[in-house]
């Protein structure tokens, strides 16, 4: 991002970086999201669009390739993936069993960022 712009960050899932701002704006919103990424922060349209370009680009086919609830924290937050913060690991696959509960679906493997590297390894040893 630009050190020019402050953004807020109270959004559906918030974008970081020139690599993501700037893809994003180019293909779900077709406006400048490099020079007014607080568009992102501001507009609920663009915030919801930008989220889901997130999610079918860094986490929908991993999580359907069987690798994991695991996978989407790396996606999101790779520093907490990296030992950065484990309690927060921790509390988003509290917050991911509790919905699967809620919704009475199958939590699948691979829930922490370490099962998930290792589907990814398995998967690519295949």
């Amino acid at each position: 991002m630009y050190p020019r712009k402050e953004l807020l960050w109270a959004r559906s899932l918030q974008l970081s970086w020139n690599y993501n701002y700037g893809p994003a704006g180019r293909n779900i919103t077709h406006i400048n999201l490099l020079d007014y990424p607080e568009r992102e922060a501001t507009d609920p349209v663009v915030s919801f669009k930008t989220a889901l370009w997130f999610w079918m680009v860094n986490c929908h086919y991993s999580i359907n390739a069987h690798r994991g609830f695991g996978v989407t924290i790396r996606a999101i937050n790779p520093s907490e993936c990296a030992g950065g913060n484990p309690s927060a690991v921790n509390a988003r696959v509290g917050f991911y069993e509790d919905y699967c509960n809620q919704f009475q679906v199958d939590l699948g493997t691979y829930l922490t960022c370490n099962l998930a590297s290792e589907a990814i390894s398995s998967v690519a040893i295949k």
